[in-house]
């Protein structure tokens, strides 16, 4: 019987070692999809002819959260929620910082029916927006001042409230819904992702202030945000 107990302890142990690293390798996967899902977005944003991100605005921001698919449902009442990631410009302009994982989540008012996943993008233009983008937790619109991006070739189009903005949005709907608006929306760090990406502890702070090694699973990210920068095509 003791004989018996032992092995099935140990049978036990065995098998929960497995399924822990099983549990371990699924986070590591969604983690990677969630990585390429933000370049691609990035990309198609950037890209989108005459509609897309207009590159003098990126080279002028400070830094970028890409929110690739996030979920939204309801009817008048909505509610919201996505996971991505941001960036910020090292210091002396080499380059950018490795990701850190953000999430989204918040409530919205208004005439809207359906459900649907939207990318969103905002770009971070001052230091006041850089040290909402810090800090725990923030909500756009209500802490960090946000004016919607102008879209085209070039950013001829920037309104006084877009100049004083410290933040940009920028939004690409898939589905049917009406009243879509970040507005209101909370963004904080995900430190469950960040430990699955960094294999330790690391704040957004840290992981976007410091010299953090960019992962190889945020390689296609970041040749995403180097495609076009001017210091790529000398």
């Amino acid at each position: 019987m003791r004989m018996n107990l032992k092995r099935r302890v140990w049978v036990l142990a065995i098998a929960g070692s497995f399924t822990a690293a099983a549990f371990a390798a699924d986070r590591q996967i969604k983690v990677d999809d969630r990585l390429d899902a933000s370049a691609e977005t990035l990309t198609d944003m950037m890209r989108a002819a005459d509609k897309g991100i207009p590159q003098n605005l990126i080279d002028k921001a400070r830094c970028v959260v890409v929110i690739p698919g996030m979920k939204k449902a309801g009817f008048i009442l909505g509610a919201e929620e996505g996971r991505g990631f941001a960036v910020c410009r090292r210091p002396g302009g080499t380059g950018w910082s490795a990701p850190a994982a953000m999430r989204t989540e918040g409530g919205s008012v208004g005439f809207q029916i359906g459900a649907s996943e939207t990318d969103v993008m905002l770009l971070v233009m001052n230091e006041g927006g850089m040290r909402h983008l810090l800090s725990d937790k923030f909500t756009v619109g209500g802490d960090a001042s946000a004016a919607a991006g102008p879209v085209g070739r070039e950013a001829t189009a920037l309104t006084d409230a877009m100049m004083n903005a410290e933040m940009l949005s920028y939004s690409r709907s898939r589905g049917l819904f009406a009243g879509i608006s970040l507005q209101g929306a909370t963004l904080r760090p995900d430190g469950e992702t960040n430990r699955v990406l960094y294999g330790r502890e690391a704040t957004n702070h840290e992981i976007l202030t410091g010299n953090f090694k960019i992962p190889a699973a945020a390689r296609r990210f970041e040749q995403a945000l180097n495609r076009e920068s001017p210091q790529r095509k000398r």
